[in-house]
């Protein structure tokens, strides 16, 4: 059984711009360091032509799990994490998001496309998490969901604000 994360997020600017923000070494500097958590770091970024592929690694303390999971993993979770992002085609462009939590078999995988909404744009994730654990893998993907979603919505809001002092 999987749990699907569906996730979106609006901004006024454009694809263009938008684009321009993911696949800039920069953004992804500056995001790690704001949002990116205790002991956040980003071990590897390749930009191209219009594209960009970044592994970080972020960490959800302890004392934020339930028992569920600080059972059959105890410490901190370290979260090992991928995002690629291809060339604007056209008024889209579409990449990869992966996630994987070290010492817990599981992982993230997704879809992000970015696309024109009225004079803005969006950028939606169609993500699922799979823990194959008997009996307690539902559980688990539910505590994962839910975390990883929370550190979306804080790099969103980082995003929003990176975007807005560049205009």
């Amino acid at each position: 059984m999987a749990r699907r994360i569906p996730h979106s997020v609006s901004y006024p600017q454009s694809v263009t711009d938008v684009h321009a923000a993911l696949t800039d070494e920069r953004y992804w500097r500056d995001r790690i360091a704001e949002v990116g958590g205790d002991n956040a770091r980003l071990d590897r970024i390749e930009v191209g032509d219009g594209t960009v592929s970044v592994e970080m690694t972020q960490s959800i303390p302890a004392e934020h799990l339930p028992a569920v999971v600080t059972k059959i993993r105890p410490g901190d979770l370290e979260i090992v994490r991928t995002e690629a992002w291809e060339e604007l085609d056209g008024e889209r462009a579409t990449g990869t998001v992966t996630a994987r939590v070290t010492g817990l078999p599981g992982e993230l995988t997704g879809t992000v496309t970015l696309s024109p909404a009225g004079t803005g744009s969006t950028v939606a994730l169609d993500g699922e998490v799979r823990v194959p654990l008997p009996l307690i893998g539902g559980k688990v993907e539910a505590v994962i969901a839910d975390r990883i979603t929370e550190i979306f919505e804080h790099e969103d809001a980082f995003t929003s604000g990176w975007l807005s002092l560049r205009e």
